[in-house]
C-alpha cells in the first residue's frame, strides 16, 4: 500500500470525539481547516486539529468528504491556545473550539451577504446607441447610467421594471448580471474625524517607552501593569503605542470589558489610524451575526489590522500580533461564565507570550490577582498617578443615609438633601451628571407586610422584581415573568408591597424632581434594543441628555469632559454579599464611577450615599487610595487563603432531585480525597460539599465544593483526570470552574 497522509479531526457534538482521516489525492489540508467527514451513516462537520506526514498504514481510513473553508479559519497560535485552555479550564477541546468561531462560520454553506450587480462589459457603437435610444429608451437608461457609475451599478439602484431590459442588453453582450458581496459595517452612516496624537506628560511618556523597548526583545516580555488612575490618560498611551506598532507592518489586539466602553473605543481608535490605512475590526455580542462573520474575515483576511471587541475578541484571527492591550483588566465581565469558563485576561497573556509580543493591562484600579503578580515581579509595574490634563481628581464625599433617613419619611429614600441640591446646580449651568445604581428595575421585591411573605421564583431561589413597563414581575436570573400580585399569595393581605428601588424608578423619580431636564437611563432593558446603546451615549456625548441614569455599564472607561456631577445612590448593593471579593468590587466599581467625574477643564464631584459609611472599601476610595486598600486587603486573602494567595475552583452539582445532587457531589468530594496530590506539597486545600449560595437555578438545586491550591496546573490537571473517569448519574450535571469569580 502507498504511503497516505491522515488528519485527526474533531467532529462537532457535545463529545470529545477524534477520529482520523485518509487525504484524498489533490485536497489540501491544514490544521485550522473546517471539513466534511464521513462517521458511521451520516456526514458531519468537524475540525482539523493537526495533519500526519505519510505513513505505511494498515487501516483502511475513511476519506475526508469536502473542504469548506478555502483557509483555515483557526491560526496555529489559536489552536495552542485552545489545548491549553481545554486542560487548564477542565473543558472539552470542541467547547473551546466553539467559542473561538463564530455561529456563522462553522456552518457549511456560505453566509456571505450578496446583491445583484450590472457590469458594464462595452458600449454600442454610436449608431447602434442612436438606435437603442430611439426604440429601447429603458435600455439606453441603464447603459447611461452604468457609464456614469464607472462601470458598475447594484441592480436595486436601476429602479423597477429592469429586468426585460437587462435580459435584453445581456443577451447582446453589452452588460452582464453577477452577485457581487457585500460588506456588512456595524459603523456605516458614521463618519470619523480623524485625529491627531496628543502631548504626553512625563509619565505617560515613560510609559510608552516602556511598553515599545519591550518589542525589541527577543524573548517573550513579561505583561505590563499598567496603574494609571481615572482620566491618566492610558487609552492615549494604547493609541500612541499601538501606532507604533502597526507602522512595522504587525497587527495590535485591543480588549475592553463592556460592549458599552466599545462605541467610545471604536471612535478614537477609528479617528486616529484609518486616516493612514490602518483599518479597524468590531467584534463584541451587539453585533449581527452578519456583521460579526464580515469582521472576522476582514480580520483572517488581513484586510483590517486593529482588533477591538470585548472578551471573545482575543481569538480574533488576527497575523503576526505585535500589541495586546487589556483595558479595565480588572473587570469581572472578562470571565466567562459557562463552558469553556476562561478568564479573558489570563488568555490574553497567554497569547501575548505564544505570539511573542508585549501584553499591557490597564486599570485604575488593578485585580488583586494582577497586582499580587506585579508586587512578585511576575509582571512589571508602570504606574500614572496625575490626570493628563493637570486635574485634580474629583473630590468625593460620603452621605450616611441612616442620618438621611431620620430627617424624612419618603420610603424607599432615592435621594439626599445634598444630591438634590448638587444635581440643580448642574442643571442651573448646564453641566452634566451620572446617576449610578447598579440594580436595574423599578423595585427590587413585592413583599407582605403582615406576614413577610416575599414573592419568589418558582424556578430560582431569587426574589421578583417588578418592571413598571412592562407591569411584570421578572426573575433577572431564568427571565420567568409572571403578573404582579395584587394580595399577598400566603395570607391574602391586600396591602402588598413593592420595596427597593432599581434604575427604572431612579428615572421616574427624577423626572419628577427634575421637570426640565432631558434624562436617559442604560442598563440591560435598554440596549435589548439594537442601537440603543450608541444611540443614547452619543446623545450624552452630543449634550442632548442632561443626566444619565445607569448600571455599572456606565461606570468605567467613558470619557465626558461636561460631566462634573456623579452620584451613587446605593454603595452598599456589592458590599454584603457572600463573597470574599464583596469589598474589592466594592471598591473598584466607587472609584471608576468616580472617575467619569471632573475629566475636562471643570472640576468634578461625587456624592456617595451609603448605610455603612465607615466600610474599608468606602473610605480607601474615598481618598483614592488605591495602593493603601490592597495592601489590607492581600494580607486578608492571605490569611484567609483566598485568591491570590491561592487559586480557587469551584465545582458546582446540579439537579432537579435536591439529594441526588447533594450525594453526587459527596461522592466526588470523597474521590478527591482518595488521591490528594501532596497538600503540604502543592498547598491543597479541600472543602466540604455545601448548598451553593444561590440554592436552586432554573429548576435545579445547586450544591457547591471548594478546593485552593497554590499550583493551579497540578490543581486543574488532578481535577480534569479525576473528573473525566467519573460517571454522572442521569439528571446531574457538574460544573468545574478554575479560578472561579462568582462564589454560586
Amino acid at each position: 500500500m502507498p504511503p497516505i497522509k491522515s488528519v485527526k479531526v474533531l467532529i462537532d457534538g457535545p463529545k470529545e470525539l477524534i477520529f482520523d482521516y485518509s487525504i484524498p489525492e489533490g485536497m489540501n489540508l491544514e490544521a485550522g481547516h473546517r471539513v466534511k467527514i464521513p462517521i458511521q451513516n451520516r456526514i458531519t462537520l468537524g475540525t482539523v486539529l493537526q495533519v500526519s506526514p505519510p505513513s505505511q498504514s494498515k487501516h483502511n481510513l475513511k476519506p475526508v468528504k469536502e473542504v469548506i473553508s478555502e483557509t483555515p479559519l483557526l491560526t496555529e497560535t489559536l489552536l495552542k491556545m485552545a489545548q491549553w485552555m481545554s486542560t487548564y479550564y477542565c473543558s472539552p477541546l470542541e467547547h473551546v473550539l466553539r467559542t473561538m468561531l463564530p455561529g456563522s462560520l462553522r456552518k457549511a454553506k456560505s453566509f456571505d451577504k450578496t446583491q445583484k450587480s450590472v457590469v458594464l462589459i462595452r458600449l454600442p457603437d454610436a449608431e447602434e446607441l442612436q438606435k437603442i435610444e430611439k426604440r429601447a429608451k429603458r435600455q439606453y437608461t441603464i447603459l447611461m447610467e452604468l457609464e456614469r457609475s464607472g462601470g458598475t451599478c447594484p441592480q436595486r439602484l436601476l429602479g423597477e421594471g429592469v429586468t426585460s431590459p437587462l435580459k435584453a442588453l445581456v443577451e447582446k453582450g453589452y452588460v452582464k448580471v453577477e452577485d457581487e458581496v457585500v460588506k456588512r459595517d456595524p459603523d456605516s452612516g458614521e463618519s470619523f474625524v480623524p485625529s491627531q496624537p496628543l502631548t504626553l506628560n512625563e509619565e505617560q511618556e515613560r510609559a510608552l517607552e516602556a511598553v515599545l523597548a519591550l518589542t525589541k526583545k527577543e524573548e517573550p516580555p513579561k505583561p505590563i501593569l499598567l496603574a494609571g488612575v481615572t482620566g491618566s490618560g492610558k487609552t492615549e498611551v494604547y493609541l500612541q503605542a499601538a501606532d507604533a506598532i502597526l507602522r512595522t507592518g504587525k497587527t495590535v489586539l485591543i480588549l475592553v470589558p463592556e460592549i458599552a466602553l466599545t462605541p467610545q473605543t471604536v471612535r478614537r481608535f477609528k479617528s486616529r489610524f484609518e486616516q493612514y490605512n490602518h483599518p479597524v475590526a468590531v467584534l463584541h455580542s451587539d453585533l449581527s451575526e452578519g456583521e460579526r462573520h464580515d469582521e472576522w474575515k476582514r480580520l483572517r483576511s488581513g484586510e483590517a489590522v486593529v482588533a477591538i471587541g470585548a472578551r471573545s475578541a482575543i481569538f480574533a484571527p488576527l497575523q503576526n500580533v505585535g500589541l495586546i492591550v487589556v483595558d479595565e483588566e480588572h473587570e469581572t465581565s472578562y470571565k466567562q461564565e459557562s463552558s469553556p469558563r476562561y478568564h479573558g485576561r489570563d488568555v490574553s497573556v497567554l497569547r501575548a507570550n505564544l505570539e511573542g509580543c508585549p501584553i499591557v493591562l490597564g486599570s485604575a484600579t488593578p485585580s488583586l490577582e494582577s497586582w499580587y503578580n506585579a508586587v512578585k515581579g511576575k509582571f512589571s509595574l508602570l504606574k500614572i498617578e496625575k490626570r493628563a490634563d493637570d486635574q485634580s481628581l474629583p473630590r468625593i464625599r460620603i452621605i450616611d443615609m441612616r442620618m438621611e433617613a431620620r430627617k424624612t419619611n419618603i420610603k424607599p429614600l432615592i435621594f439626599s438633601d445634598k444630591l438634590r441640591d448638587a444635581i440643580q446646580k448642574r442643571l442651573d449651568i448646564k453641566e452634566q451628571t451620572i446617576l449610578f445604581l447598579n440594580r436595574r428595575g423599578f423595585s427590587r421585591s413585592a413583599l407582605c407586610p403582615s406576614c413577610g411573605h416575599t414573592v419568589q421564583c418558582p424556578h430560582c431561589s431569587l426574589a421578583l422584581t417588578y418592571h413598571r413597563k412592562d407591569d411584570r414581575m421578572i426573575c433577572h436570573l431564568c427571565q420567568y415573568l409572571s403578573m404582579p400580585p395584587k394580595v399577598c399569595p400566603e395570607c391574602r393581605d391586600p396591602s402588598i408591597l413593592f420595596a427597593g428601588y432599581g434604575t427604572e424608578k431612579v428615572h421616574e423619580v427624577t423626572q419628577q424632581i427634575f421637570k426640565n431636564a432631558k434624562i436617559a437611563r442604560l442598563d440591560a432593558d435598554i440596549t435589548r434594543k439594537k442601537g440603543a446603546l450608541k444611540q443614547t451615549l452619543e446623545a450624552f456625548r452630543t449634550h442632548k441628555v442632561d443626566i444619565l441614569i445607569g448600571t455599572q455599564m456606565i461606570a468605567k472607561g467613558l470619557h465626558f469632559p461636561t460631566v462634573t456631577l456623579v452620584g451613587v445612590l446605593n454603595a452598599d448593593l456589592s458590599l454584603h454579599t457572600p463573597d470574599f471579593r464583596a469589598s474589592e468590587r466594592t471598591f473598584q466599581l466607587l472609584t471608576q464611577v468616580a472617575g467619569r467625574s471632573g475629566r475636562g477643564p471643570l472640576e468634578g464631584e461625587v456624592i456617595i450615599q451609603t448605610f455603612t459609611p465607615h466600610a474599608p472599601s468606602i473610605q480607601y476610595a474615598r481618598h483614592h487610595d488605591y495602593y493603601g486598600f490592597a495592601e489590607q486587603e492581600l494580607e486578608f486573602r492571605k490569611a484567609f487563603s483566598y485568591p491570590p494567595a491561592t487559586h480557587l475552583a469551584v465545582l458546582v452539582c446540579s439537579s432537579q432531585k435536591e439529594d441526588l445532587a447533594e450525594l453526587t457531589l459527596k461522592t466526588i468530594q470523597k474521590r478527591l480525597e482518595e488521591h490528594l496530590p501532596d497538600p503540604d506539597k502543592y498547598s491543597i486545600l479541600l472543602g466540604e460539599s455545601l448548598p451553593a449560595p444561590l440554592e436552586k437555578a432554573h429548576d435545579e438545586f445547586r450544591f457547591q465544593l471548594l478546593m485552593r491550591s497554590s499550583h493551579p496546573r497540578v490543581l486543574s490537571q488532578y481535577l480534569k483526570y479525576t473528573l473525566d473517569k467519573l460517571p454522572l448519574p442521569e439528571n446531574v450535571r457538574l460544573t468545574c470552574d478554575i479560578d472561579a469569580y462568582e462564589m454560586g
